[in-house]
């Protein structure tokens, strides 16, 4: 069993990892965030961003590009990336001048399961597109905001048996519904973007899509286990947990 923490849209709300450490320690897991943990924008550069301190304290592994941490100027994104002690990501986005991303388009870890065995866990992230593909603002920016869909489909369809395929999302509900039914193969999808919170996984073709909700209010943990008859990973157990004092289930 692989045990997955979620957060998202947290807009610089703190406080938070001191409870996330805890959690951790009592039942170890992967710690990823789905964007939008800062105050600035993708036009709004802020030279400090009290959040990134809170994000290292607590121990994240990966956080998804939301359009928060997203930037028109490559340089400014660039500074942002280069701030966090974490690995940022985002699959569908790519540079047109050639120059060296300051994030990973994906992420691979190794995780040990309850039994000891070594799982290897795929990441991929997608980005709400800011603009079409070959849009004007491609030669201005240097941006390509690719399909999220199209830009996944291949890391998915060459992921390994038994490699657990999770995905970052900064898309939305409503678009991960659309990504799990033209994907299914995804093992999980971690979503953000459009403030939803879900008490409970909701299936599209399969494939679980957990939002957590804005602020810090909760972070979800799902557990997953390998299914050996269908050939890849299902939900096991879920649990919405409180994270910000104030919050409720």
């Amino acid at each position: 069993m692989i045990r997955i923490y979620h957060t998202s849209d947290l807009h610089d709300r703190r406080g938070f990892a001191g409870r996330l450490r805890e959690l951790r320690a009592e039942r170890p897991g992967l710690l990823f965030d789905s964007g939008d943990s800062l105050r600035g924008s993708q036009s709004v550069y802020r030279r400090n961003e009290p959040i990134v301190g809170e994000l290292d304290a607590a121990g994240y592994d990966a956080q998804a590009i939301g359009n928060r941490e997203f930037h028109y100027i490559f340089a400014a994104l660039r500074a942002r990336a280069s701030r966090m002690a974490h690995a940022l990501v985002c699959t569908n986005l790519v540079d047109v001048r050639g120059r060296t991303l300051p994030f990973a388009r994906t992420l691979r870890f190794s995780a040990r399961s309850e039994t000891g065995k070594s799982v290897n866990v795929l990441v991929l992230a997608a980005l709400v597109m800011q603009y079409p593909t070959g849009s004007a603002w491609e030669r201005v920016f240097g941006w390509r905001f690719l399909d999220p869909s199209a830009a996944l489909e291949p890391y998915v369809g060459a992921a390994s048996a038994g490699e657990l395929v999770v995905v970052l999302s900064h898309l939305g509900l409503a678009r991960d519904r659309k990504l799990a039914t033209r994907l299914p193969r995804i093992d999980l999808i971690l979503g953000g973007h459009s403030h939803d919170t879900l008490s409970e996984p909701e299936y599209r073709a399969g494939v679980p899509i957990v939002h957590a909700g804005p602020y810090g209010r909760f972070v979800s943990r799902s557990e997953l286990h390998y299914d050996a008859a269908r050939g890849r990973f299902a939900m096991e157990s879920f649990e919405l947990m409180p994270l910000l004092a104030g919050s409720a289930a």
